[in-house]
């Protein structure tokens, strides 16, 4: 039919067209959860930005793993056996499942009676799962879409991803578009036997999408086994690596770990180049530092002095928190405005012309700074990041994250105690960039700053205002600052610092 012509028409042409056939091997694997436990690690498979570099870009695009294969051929459980296998602490896992089309009501009636395609290549948004690809591979966000296979119909939700080391994408039609061929840096195919495939589809469809058997038998021989036949199957012979019967083949699987390392470059954090950037250059205008009054540098007196005991450390710590913050808000956009006074009289005032100002804290130092915000800004809206330094490779990776909804047209304090080499500080603008806060909307806030921090932050990012209280010029070998203030979360909680970690994030990232 022309429709079949037109769906073979999005394969790649036929082998002995330009590229040589790789060399093909075999292999296996299991489950999909965001968070992966061997017996040596945790591997985060809801995936989380990678280090970005000096010019606040990610260091190198994320290489992308394509797993293809008939319905129920394994193909999750190889992946997750590659996931093991890499030693990769950073992935995303996105299946083609989340992508089918939003089915029209005929199609919805055709659903329920087991009569809707479900394995033909027009049953899938290929538009949305390129997109999707190519932001994930950048290393920024993505929103998701949940499907539901017992109505047939997507959630109102959508879940966000967020780049990472290795994409793996995999789905029955994951080789039939040649847009989405082009993301694939590796593309696997899952051949398992039809028997095993079906008896594994009954099993999951009647225990997991309330479906009867008849139901299942139905549309696998009306749909599912002549889609194999048709679309699927052809396009093995794209795959770089095959896998025969979807486990026991370890050989396969280190080969492959082996294909993928030798692509992976090692990305370690460029700190010299972040140094050096503007190393001899004058600290930019988008800095803004508290006018070093008597009473600005008695706090600083106090509080950088290693006698001083918590508990003065925490009042002085707050009092120029209070400072640090009303200074911030005088930066933001005011417009004219007039007011009645009670006797009547007109009063040229000023009022805040932006929508809604939202606070963001660096954990766990950044927190500290939330009620000097709270005192000042009335009903302001509080977010969190948490961000920490890989022990073995020095790189800064979110954790955690948590904002508010629809603060894209938000002015956003981002709040964290000591900047040194703003390696985590560009991390989180980076996260409220994925989020579509607007660069000259971020305000970046510390107590106290290095001027390789504020360097590097604003050549990444020439919009965003950074405003502190003091900047100290050097950074030792461990990146803390010096004369500095120590560990500003220890001294605040009264917990011992980790050795060898930096001021930022309270040690814990750099």
């Amino acid at each position: 039919s022309n429709s079949s012509a037109e769906s073979l028409d999005r394969l790649y042409p036929a082998v002995g067209s330009s590229k040589p056939p790789r060399k093909r091997t075999t292999s296996q694997c299991k489950s999909e959860p965001p968070l992966l436990r061997t017996s040596k690690r945790t591997i985060y498979t809801a995936g989380r930005p990678p280090w970005y570099n000096e010019h606040g870009t990610q260091s190198k695009e994320a290489f992308v793993i394509g797993l293809g294969g008939g319905s129920a051929s394994g193909k999750t459980t190889v992946a997750t056996m590659i996931i093991e296998a890499l030693d990769v602490p950073w992935v995303v896992l996105l299946s083609m499942d989340s992508f089918y089309k939003v089915l029209t009501k005929q199609q919805q009636e055709q659903a329920a009676s087991n009569d809707f395609n479900f394995d033909h290549p027009d049953a899938f948004d290929f538009d949305l799962i390129i997109a999707t690809l190519k932001k994930l591979k950048q290393g920024k966000s993505v929103k998701i879409p949940i499907y539901d296979f017992t109505t047939h119909s997507r959630k109102k939700e959508w879940k966000t991803l967020y780049g990472a080391n290795v994409i793996i994408f995999e789905g029955i039609m994951a080789f039939a578009d040649k847009e989405l061929l082009k993301l694939l840096d590796l593309k696997i195919f899952v051949d398992t036997d039809s028997d095993i495939r079906l008896v594994r589809r009954l099993r999951r469809d009647i225990s997991e999408r309330g479906r009867d058997i008849e139901g299942v038998i139905k549309q696998y021989n009306k749909f599912v086994k002549p889609a194999f036949d048709q679309y699927i199957q052809p396009t093995m012979r794209l795959a770089d690596i095959v896998v025969p019967r979807g486990s026991g083949n370890t050989v396969a699987i280190d080969l492959i770990v082996q294909h993928v390392h030798s692509q992976l470059e090692e990305v370690r954090t460029a700190w010299a180049a972040l140094a050096s950037a503007h190393q001899c250059h004058p600290l930019p205008q988008t800095l803004s530092v508290l006018k070093s009054t008597p009473q600005v540098r008695g706090m600083h007196t106090i509080i950088r002095n290693k006698e001083t005991s918590r508990d003065e450390f925490i009042f002085y710590s707050k009092r120029l928190m209070r400072l640090l913050i009303e200074h911030a808000l005088s930066l933001l956009p005011f417009q004219s405005c007039t007011v009645q006074t009670p006797q009547g009289q007109d009063y040229e005032g000023r009022t805040y012309s932006g929508k809604q100002i939202t606070g963001v804290s660096i954990l766990r130092a950044g927190e500290t700074m939330e009620p000097a915000l709270r005192a000042v800004c009335k009903d302001v809206r509080i977010g969190t990041i948490l961000i920490q330094t890989n022990c073995n490779t020095g790189e800064p990776e979110l954790h955690y994250l948590r904002l508010p909804k629809d603060i894209s047209e938000d002015h956003v304090i981002l709040m964290d105690c000591t900047v040194s080499t703003g390696a985590a500080a560009m991390m989180a603008v980076r996260v409220l960039l994925d989020h579509d806060v607007p660069e000259d909307k971020i305000f970046l806030l510390s107590l106290l700053m290095a001027e390789m921090g504020v360097h590097s932050v604003a050549y990444a990012f020439p919009r965003v205002k950074i405003i502190t209280t003091a900047v100290d010029k050097k950074v030792n070998d461990l990146f803390r600052i010096i004369p500095g203030i120590g560990n500003f979360g220890d001294r605040y909680f009264g917990t011992d610092a980790p050795p060898d970690w930096s001021d930022d994030e309270d040690a814990l990232s750099t």
